[in-house]
C-alpha cells in the first residue's frame, strides 16, 4: 500500500536536497550562496575595525550582520530538522562550526566585544571542498594529501635539524652579541635566528659585532637552502605518484581514451571492452 508523505515529510525531503545535495543545480545555488553570504559577514566585522567607515556606517553594518545571522540561524535549525539523524549532524565538525559561527550575535547582546568573533563564520567556507566535489578536483587532493604524507617522515627529520640549529647559532649569538645588541636572553636570540633563518627580517633585532654580522650573513643563506628542501621533497613525492599512477592507467584501444578507474571493466568514453578486464 502506497504511504502518503505528510506536508512536514516532503518539507523535510525538499530542504535536504536544497541543502545536502551538492550534486544538484539548487544545492549547488545554495551553497554558493551561503558561500557569499560568508564572505560579506566576514568583510562586514573587517571593516567594523576600520574607525571612520564604523562611525559613518554603524547601524547599517549591524544590520547586515544580523540580517545574515538570523539566516544562518534558520538555516542551521533546517540542517537539524532535515536530516533523520540530528545528533549525527549538530557533533559533526561542520554542525559545530556552524552553531560556533551563529552564537557571536548573540553573545553581544550580553557580552560586549563579542561580535567580533563573528570572524570564525571564515572557517565555514571549508565547505568549498564539497561544493566542488568534482572527480578531478577530489583526485587532485588525494594527489596532494598522499604525497604530503608519503614524505612527512624526511620533512619531520628535516624541522628537527632546523629546530636544533636554531638552538645552537641562537645560543651563540647570545654569547657573541650580549645583551647590549639586543639579545637579551637565549630565547630572544632562537627568535632573531628564526626571523632571519626564515629570511623575514623584523629588524627589531640585528648584531653590531663583525663576529655577529658573519654568523647573520651565513644563517641569511642558509635560510634560502631551508626554505627550499621542504618543497623539494614533497615536489618530488608528487612527481613519483603521478608517474606511478600514469603507469597504472588503462588504454582503451578502441577510442585511445586513458581516464578510466583502476577497477573499470569497460571504457566509460566508448563503452568498449577493456583489454585489461579481458
Amino acid at each position: 500500500m502506497k504511504t502518503i508523505k505528510s506536508r512536514f515529510e516532503i518539507f523535510r525531503q525538499k530542504t535536504h536536497i536544497i541543502i545536502y545535495g551538492t550534486n544538484t543545480f539548487a544545492g549547488r545555488l545554495f551553497d554558493l550562496i551561503l558561500l557569499g553570504l560568508i564572505l560579506l559577514s566576514v568583510l562586514i566585522v573587517m571593516m567594523e575595525t576600520v574607525k571612520g567607515f564604523d562611525q559613518k556606517y554603524h547601524t547599517e553594518l549591524v544590520f547586515c550582520e544580523w540580517v545574515i545571522t538570523l539566516f544562518f540561524t534558520i538555516e542551521y535549525l533546517l540542517r537539524i530538522i532535515s536530516i533523520n539523524k540530528p545528533f549525527r549532524y549538530i557533533f559533526s565538525f561542520y554542525g559545530i562550526i556552524d552553531l560556533i559561527a551563529t552564537l557571536p550575535m548573540y553573545l553581544s547582546l550580553f557580552f560586549a566585544g563579542t561580535s567580533v568573533l563573528t570572524t570564525i563564520r571564515a572557517l565555514r567556507l571549508l565547505r568549498l571542498f564539497k561544493i566542488l566535489n568534482h572527480p578531478q578536483f577530489s583526485s587532485q587532493s588525494v594527489h596532494l594529501k598522499e604525497s604530503i604524507l608519503a614524505s612527512r617522515g624526511r620533512i619531520l627529520v628535516f624541522m628537527y635539524f632546523v629546530l636544533i640549529s636554531c638552538v645552537i647559532i641562537g645560543s651563540l649569538m647570545y654569547v657573541v652579541e650580549g645583551a647590549d645588541a639586543g639579545f637579551t636572553s637565549i630565547p630572544t636570540s632562537i627568535y632573531w635566528c628564526i626571523v632571519t633563518l626564515t629570511t623575514v627580517g623584523y629588524g627589531d633585532i640585528s648584531p653590531v659585532t663583525p663576529l655577529g654580522q658573519f654568523i647573520a650573513s651565513f644563517v641569511m643563506i642558509l635560510g634560502y637552502g631551508i626554505i627550499a628542501v621542504p618543497t623539494g621533497i614533497i615536489t618530488a613525492e608528487i612527481a613519483k605518484n603521478t608517474l606511478r599512477k600514469k603507469s597504472l592507467k588503462i588504454h582503451c584501444f578502441s577510442c585511445g581514451s586513458e581516464d578510466h578507474l583502476e577497477n573499470a571493466k569497460f571504457c566509460q568514453n566508448c563503452g568498449s571492452e577493456l583489454d585489461e578486464a579481458k
